[in-house]
């Protein structure tokens, strides 16, 4: 069995290594010339450490995890405003839980890949001629690939999806944030952020920043806009979005690039998530947005069960019906809990920020906090 996977990010190098121990001779296309980056840094717990643990990439991620040991609003000022404790929410998971960046994570994932996957980064498809019995896959560059599987794996704004699917139009469902992110090094910035995720304590806009490792630091930022039209010049909006922010805000966005990284918080929601012989991956057909919180987990563990469903099923067909069955309730309920944190992740009033001030102070009892973490990790989701 031939598959081609369309998009190296988290999905598409999960599902690879997934289906070649299967068995699956696969290529990947990328169109990016090499490996991104840039990303947010992202928390991997629930049925998604399972997935990594089963695929055996556990102790690659956790020799590049990140220890967190709070989430710590501050004011304009800098003075902390309330706190979450990680310790707490990683009792609250049975300590599965760990901190990452997303380059990181597929860093990780890429030296995972059998010397058998072929990864071809510049590459992009043209066409795909899509049957009942297999597909073929039309490059840029004149190839012709026969295969017997297509995996969209290549975002929420997936050619492949478009392609097979329809405009991104039907199935996106835009929230009402633009985000971005990027990296910088500064030593004074990094020491004031060692270990917790800072976060500013406002309404309408966040920056959240993050020290790494060599006195680098991560910086995330989410603002409310009611379009979802993308500014021309990202750098510039971003500066005038945060004007006046104070706390840390100033030195960091002095030192963003030319580009960062810049896009809508979004859901995709689709009644199916394969047609013939493509199928859909990652947040290319289940994207939660950023208020879930859980995209890269979601992505490494639905891999898994496309994977298995593929090797367990009597056909290609059945397979594919069965990853739907069995994986879009979950992705259905992460995106509902994504769209309930709306008003707690980024408050628009004053009262909605005393609500989480006052939230954040009664997560520090041991019930509450349980509670906290169960919401967040969901239903339990067994991963074989």
């Amino acid at each position: 069995m031939k598959a081609i996977i369309i998009g190296a990010g988290i999905a598409g190098l999960a599902t690879a290594k997934n289906l070649a121990e299967f068995g699956w001779q696969v290529e990947i296309l990328e169109r990016a010339p090499g490996p991104r980056a840039s990303g947010y840094m992202v928390d991997f717990f629930g049925p998604r450490y399972d997935a990594a643990e089963k695929m055996g990439v556990l102790p690659a991620l956790q020799a590049r995890a990140y220890s967190v040991h709070e989430v710590s609003y501050v004011n304009a000022k800098g003075r902390s405003t309330g706190r979450l404790s990680y310790e707490r929410f990683s009792k609250a998971v049975d300590g599965r839980l760990m901190s990452i960046m997303r380059p990181d994570l597929e860093d990780a994932l890429r030296e995972s890949l059998p010397a058998s996957v072929r990864l071809r980064y510049g590459a992009t498809f043209k066409q795909i001629e899509n049957y009942d019995d297999g597909a073929c896959v039309h490059t840029s560059d004149g190839r012709l690939i026969d295969a017997d599987l297509v995996v969209g794996a290549d975002g929420i704004h997936s050619v492949v999806r478009e392609a097979v699917f329809g405009p991104e139009s039907r199935y996106i469902n835009y929230l009402g944030f633009h985000t971005a992110a990027f990296t910088f090094e500064d030593p004074v910035t990094s020491e004031q952020v060692s270990g917790r995720f800072a976060l500013s304590d406002t309404r309408d806009r966040q920056i959240g920043l993050y020290g790494l490792r060599d006195a680098k630091v991560a910086a995330f930022l989410i603002h409310r806009d009611a379009s979802p039209a993308l500014p021309v010049n990202r750098r510039e909006a971003l500066r005038k979005e945060f004007s006046g922010a104070g706390w840390l805000a100033p030195r960091a966005l002095d030192q963003a690039p030319e580009d960062p990284y810049y896009d809508v918080v979004a859901q995709i929601h689709m009644e199916r998530w394969h047609s013939g012989r493509v199928v859909l991956v990652g947040d290319a057909c289940q994207a939660v947005s950023l208020l879930a919180g859980q995209g890269a987990s979601l992505a490494v563990a639905g891999a898994r069960i496309l994977s298995n469903h593929l090797a367990e099923s009597a056909s290609i067909a059945d397979g594919l019906v069965a990853y739907e069955e069995h994986w879009m309730p979950v992705a259905r309920e992460k995106q509902e809990a994504g769209r309930r944190a709306a008003r707690w992740f980024l408050p628009s009033s004053g009262p909605e920020l005393l609500l989480r001030r006052v939230m954040l102070k009664l997560s520090r009892l041991p019930v509450i906090n349980r509670f906290i973490g169960a919401s967040l990790a969901g239903k339990a989701v067994p991963i074989s």
